[in-house]
């Protein structure tokens, strides 16, 4: 059987994948484990907008007091707010459902300890084995049962801690906002005119199934003319949970994770707040970039994709900022998990402290033309191509078309059913030329669809 846990929590189709039923064993499973000897232990719980969410909510927290602990509903909070509150009140632990940037008919549980870190795979596993039969646990009883409690004050104090983390004012800026429809609808529009700028927000209508929706961090179209219309400043895309951040120009272009974590890094090295001098991301980051940054003299570090495989490196590392080209970066000393929100304040601070316009900065950052086709294949199929001889031959024979001046990353996908085929190199021409070989071809074999 598959493991439960995929690179960010449980996720699936709710209703069909996540139904209550699991919801309900993972909310026990988690308390049991994650709260383990402690007496009258706390659970902070927050979710997105999903049409799903509260369905599945009320499933979780009913397993959460059937373990014994309190469960403490934040309502609709971004991802890293409920990493932030768990820290902040000592909570034994915190959880989020949320499927992050998939559309609204998925859904998922993703665990924080009371560090406010997602768990490691060993934790992961132990709840698993719970949810499974595999292991069995006495539950409580009488006066031991857990209960239910509202925490309406969760939103503000978040809000508060993003305010208060920013070095500087926006004042004159005008900032276009895309909520996605998601959790930081309430949020995000409040943040940024507090700390002085003209906000227009857009997608801050949800109704739990436009989450997501042709909008957000992974379709920022919208946005890019919208910045172009207002004759905006800059324009900052969030994913339905908000732990992540794309940027648009004044000129309407994106800016990507991959150049707002290196104009950051930039500035974070010329501050001597980078620690170790050193930036963590993954095999997905433009090699452009990559390049840009050692020119400089800032190291980077290289992990697989996910950002749990980014924090495990920082942590061991030493290191207090990285993240991926999807706009996921982890800002160490002010989250234990990506932030959107907290990125996008990093973002304009090194804006607003030289002076310039997002496009001029951006645009020092060399990057390579690079394209990235998902291809959407049955569950089962996802692994498969690996030991298919005519794909990898095809892969192959990409990778000697670049002759060492560019790269081939296929992969798949933790979260959805998908086979990611990315390539860069020097001419865009011959990129999207063979990207597009290899997915057609992984697409025929499996019965797929390229999207």
């Amino acid at each position: 059987m598959a493991r439960l846990f995929g690179t960010d929590g449980v996720r699936g189709v709710a209703n069909r994948d996540l139904t209550c039923e699991l919801a309900f064993k993972l909310g026990q499973a988690g308390a049991l484990v994650l709260t383990k000897g402690t007496e009258k232990p706390v659970i902070i719980i927050g979710r997105d907008t999903r049409i799903s969410g509260e369905m599945l909510l009320n499933a979780l927290m009913a397993g959460i007091c059937s373990a014994g602990a309190m469960a403490a509903d934040v309502g609709v909070i971004p991802t890293p707010g409920i990493a932030y509150l768990t820290r902040e009140h000592g909570a034994d632990a915190g959880v989020v459902i949320s499927a992050s940037h998939n559309t609204y008919e998925f859904n998922g549980i993703k665990w924080f300890s009371k560090s406010g870190f997602k768990l490691s795979d060993e934790v992961e596993d132990s709840i698993e084995e719970i949810v499974l039969g595999k292991r069995s646990q006495k539950l409580p009883e009488n006066g031991d049962i857990g209960r239910i409690a509202v925490f309406p004050s969760g939103a503000a104090e978040y809000i508060n801690h993003l305010v208060d983390s920013s070095d500087i004012r926006l004042d004159g800026l005008k900032i276009v906002l895309d909520c996605a429809n998601g959790a930081s609808t309430p949020i995000a529009p409040e943040v940024f005119c507090r700390l002085g700028a003209e906000v227009i927000p857009c997608f801050i209508s949800p109704n739990g199934v436009n989450i997501n929706d042709d909008c957000g961090s992974t379709k920022p179209q919208n946005l890019q003319l919208l910045v172009l219309e207002h004759k905006a400043d800059v324009g900052l895309a969030f994913d339905g949970d908000a732990d992540r951040l794309i940027a648009v120009d004044e000129k309407g272009e994106i800016v990507d994770g991959d150049r707002i974590m290196a104009l950051c890094a930039r500035d974070m090295s010329r501050r001597g707040t980078l620690s170790k001098n050193t930036l963590v991301t993954t095999v997905m980051s433009n090699i452009g970039m990559v390049n840009s940054l050692r020119g400089d003299g800032i190291n980077v570090e290289i992990t697989d994709v996910g950002d749990r495989y980014v924090l495990e490196r920082m942590l061991a590392g030493g290191y207090n900022f990285g993240g991926e080209q999807s706009g996921h970066l982890i800002l160490l000393d002010k989250n234990t998990t990506g932030d959107g929100i907290l990125s996008a304040l990093e973002l304009l601070s090194v804006v607003v402290k030289k002076g310039m316009p997002l496009s001029t900065l951006a645009h020092a950052i060399e990057i390579y033309p690079q394209i990235l086709v998902n291809v959407a294949v049955p569950e089962e199929a996802k692994r498969a191509y690996a030991n298919n001889k005519h794909i990898t031959e095809r892969i192959r024979g990409a990778e000697a078309v670049f002759g060492g001046k560019g790269r081939v990353l296929v992969r798949t996908s933790g979260t959805e059913p998908l086979i990611r085929v990315m390539m860069e190199g020097e001419n865009e021409d011959i990129v999207n030329k063979e990207a597009a070989a290899v997915a057609e071809l992984i697409a025929e074999t499996y019965g797929g669809k390229i999207k």
